[in-house]
């Protein structure tokens, strides 16, 4: 069953729809679902769908023309494998589809080039001389997001200004992701995405038959099984030096998100190599360098502001879970480490993927024009202010603060100020006015809204008091869950 991926898709319709050459650049990292996205484009249509290997660029070259010369084109009267690459691509034009476009899909496009560099020069002659006014379609996909951006697209490189459509594809939503889990609870939907993300490889390891926790036994902790092997398998894949990643890895998993933190924490003395352990694995998509909504451009160029989190729920998990307790699996104690290591934290390990929840939620209510203003910018807001204090001479200390959701307006007249409660007690009225307390660094003019979202509810007081001011919007577990 294919699930989600309509954005794609239509993108790649409408490509397909348009009168002249596409050469369409598709990307992302691995896991993400972009050949089974392909797959699900190509169906109904005449195509060549080509999955290039780890190879010498002359078996590539055979396979490549193998593939080609099935759809019986002119061609293959004189040759059985071309001899280069130049007429193996021009070979496009002749595919015998009649007046529907002449579809060549090529998944994982880097290992052709690694295999022979020139190809892109290759490909961008032929594009500027014949192919960009024929009737065709070329999809380059690839995961190596790196040799994308900075060889494939980047100025100065063959590729640069001829693609026609570029799409990054990023991990699903959560709406999407518990497309996969219908029978579930709103509660263990949360859960769920908290623990596997928007990775559909991921997500199709559950089994929608089982419980939860059956699923997280089975299909997780359980030595043998896809996803026990999967953090591993991808690192060495991708990376070198594993034991260092394994180490920065975990320190980010538990909550160490500033620079100097996850030096100590993972033991590695140097920040500077630290930052470039961090690089890595931020264009491997495993983490993201975040900042304030409010954030200047200046701030994000300090290389030591801003916090590094996990951008891969499914790799939060096995680190904090998995990895730390990884010579119990081995022994087969899959019960134990679930019921004293697993069960007592998940709650409160899902409150924070329940935060991005929220925020596509809100998403979801711009697209809908039911904010009561279209914002600007919206993401998670730190800053500091001013607290009282007994214990310091002055009374006062200031403190660093965060607030969960913060939209803005244009100019920075209006707020969306938003907390997020994934707890077992009702968000109660308190919990407003310590939010209101954040609020103080923020343009005293302006005018708040503010949006709480809460599983257990909200207590009698928020209650009144929302329906008396008419500027506080409460959203339970299960309309934000079930609003797509």
């Amino acid at each position: 069953m294919f699930v989600g991926r309509e954005a794609e898709l239509t993108f790649l319709q409408d490509k397909y729809n348009e009168n002249q050459g596409q050469l369409i650049v598709l990307y992302g990292r691995r896991r993400v679902g972009k050949t089974e996205t392909l797959r699900e484009f190509c169906k109904g249509k005449p195509h060549v769908f080509y999955s290039c290997t780890q190879s010498t660029d002359k078996v590539q070259l055979a396979k490549f023309s193998k593939q080609i010369l099935m759809e019986n084109i002119p061609a293959k009267q004189y040759v059985s494998e071309f001899s280069d690459w130049e007429s193996a691509f021009h070979a496009v034009c002749e595919l015998p589809y009649g007046n529907q476009k002449k579809l060549l899909v090529i998944d994982e496009f880097p290992y052709m080039c690694k295999g022979n560099n020139s190809i892109p020069s290759i490909l961008q002659n032929l594009w500027d001389r014949e192919l960009k006014d024929s009737n065709v379609m070329i999809i380059l996909c690839g995961s190596a997001m790196s040799f994308i951006e900075k060889e494939l697209l980047a100025e100065k490189n063959p590729l640069y200004g001829r693609a026609t459509g570029i799409y990054k594809m990023t991990e699903m939503g959560f709406y999407d992701a518990i497309r996969f889990f219908p029978e579930y609870s709103d509660r263990d939907k949360i859960l769920a995405y908290a623990i596997l993300g928007g990775i559909p490889h991921y997500l199709r390891q559950f089994s929608p038959g089982l419980t939860l926790t059956e699923n997280i036994k089975q299909n997780i902790l359980t030595k043998g099984c896809v996803l026990y092997s999967e953090v591993e398998f991808l690192l060495h894949q991708e990376l070198r030096e594993t034991a260092i990643y394994n180490s920065i890895i975990e320190a980010v998993a538990l909550g160490n998100t500033k620079l100097n933190d996850i030096s100590q924490k993972s033991l590695v003395e140097d920040t500077s190599k630290t930052s470039v352990y961090l690089k890595n694995l931020t264009e491997l998509g495993i983490i993201e360098r975040d900042f304030s909504v409010d954030a200047k451009i200046k701030e994000k160029a300090n290389t030591n502001r801003g916090i590094y989190l996990l951008t891969d729920n499914f790799f939060r998990f096995w680190y904090a879970f998995g990895f730390a307790n990884f010579s119990q699996l081995e022994d087969g104690d899959v019960d134990g480490v679930y019921e004293y290591v697993v069960k007592p934290a998940l709650h409160e390990f899902a409150s924070f993927s329940f935060e991005d929840v929220c925020r596509e939620f809100v998403k979801e209510k711009q697209k809908q024009n039911a904010l009561p203003f279209r914002y600007c910018d919206m993401g998670r807001w730190m800053g500091r202010t001013t607290i009282r204090d007994k214990n310091v001479a002055t009374g006062i200390r200031i403190a660093e603060t965060e607030i969960d959701i913060l939209a803005i307006g244009r100019g920075a007249k209006e707020y969306l100020v938003g907390e997020c409660k994934f707890k077992k007690e009702p968000f109660d009225y308190s919990e407003f006015l310590d939010t209101t307390v954040k609020l103080k660094p923020l343009q005293e003019n302006a005018k708040f809204y503010y949006a709480f979202f809460s599983e257990s509810g909200f207590d009698k007081k928020i209650i009144s008091e929302a329906e008396r001011r008419g500027d506080i919007y409460l959203y339970a577990l299960n309309e934000i869950v079930n609003y797509k």
